[in-house]
């Protein structure tokens, strides 16, 4: 069987579209569904459903896929490798959250530069990250969402707790007593986050009062170092991971509002795609990680 057709099938397996595929590939859409068909013709069956946006795998094409894609990421394992062999450096190409993978796992990977690895690091949402994953664009990736389907290999990494914060100002304002209402303190203070959908805020208010936020964003800003900045100075109340701001907890230029029983937390993964820890530079990243973790 031919491997460039393979490579095709697995490209648009992952991508789940024959547009998606083509411009992974840099071929040509025709090309493409051209390679596929052949294939399908080989084996005698279909391989994927054609719906009105992009492709739905079959049972077949999920099986070959997920037979065939750990062995051609190995090849290409294999011919990035040659290239290495030069310097001895291998590159590990991470993808995740910005603020996690810059304050977490960046400086936790950092002990493995002197071991010959190179890091390459991507930012982006959970979707995009899974996405370009399965693409073949990332190595490793960090979300808080966990894949489906078997062409993606998820492992809890750890879990962080929210915090319900504002500046001292606001704090001080309120008071003790009417904090312990959530819609209250949503309707006196304005609020800081990363998006017009409120998604940390709400994710909160749900788990603490089983209610839905009533407000719309003061200050959006898509990193969550922005939103604690803005908060910090006075802008309004904010939910932030406790990682990413309990330096400002303990110096004071942030206080928690609520301090509830069971904080809400939410978990993050480490995802590869299937069969690649079987590749040493990925799979010690996955282990150190996953060590460092333990301490957060």
């Amino acid at each position: 069987m031919d491997l460039a057709l393979l490579r095709t099938f697995v490209t648009v397996h992952r991508a789940g579209s024959f547009t998606r595929a083509a411009a992974l590939l840099g071929l040509s859409q025709p090309a493409v569904t051209g390679q596929i068909r052949t294939l399908e013709r080989q084996l005698g069956r279909p391989l994927f459903l054609r719906q009105a946006r992009g492709v739905t795998p079959t049972t077949i094409g999920d099986e070959l896929a997920h037979r065939a894609a750990p062995h051609l990421d190995a090849l290409v394992e294999i011919t990035e490798s040659g290239l290495d062999e030069e310097s001895g450096v291998r590159t590990l190409h991470l993808a995740g959250p910005p603020e996690f993978t810059s304050l977490r796992a960046l400086p936790a990977l950092t002990p493995l530069i002197s071991q010959g690895l190179a890091l390459r690091a991507s930012f982006g949402t959970a979707e995009e990250t899974l996405e370009g994953l399965a693409a073949g664009h990332h190595d490793l990736a960090i979300t808080t969402a966990r894949p489906r389907g078997s062409l993606l290999t998820a492992t809890p990494l750890c879990d962080e707790e929210h915090v319900l914060v504002a500046s001292p100002r606001w704090a001080a304002r309120l008071g003790p007593g009417v904090l312990r209402v959530g819609h209250v303190v949503l309707e006196q203070l304005p609020v800081v986050e990363v998006h017009e959908s409120l998604p940390l805020v709400s994710r909160y208010w749900s788990a603490v009062f089983d209610s839905r936020p009533a407000a719309a964003g003061a200050v959006i800003a898509p990193d969550l170092r922005a939103v604690l900045e803005t908060a910090a100075s006075g802008a309004g109340l904010a939910v932030l991971p406790r990682y990413l701001c309990e330096e400002a907890l303990q110096n004071g230029r942030v206080v928690a509002l609520l301090d509830p029983p069971v904080p809400p937390l939410r978990t993050y993964f480490l995802v590869v795609r299937t069969g690649t820890l079987a590749l040493p530079h990925i799979a010690r990243a996955h282990e150190w990680l996953l060590r460092a973790a333990v301490e957060w």
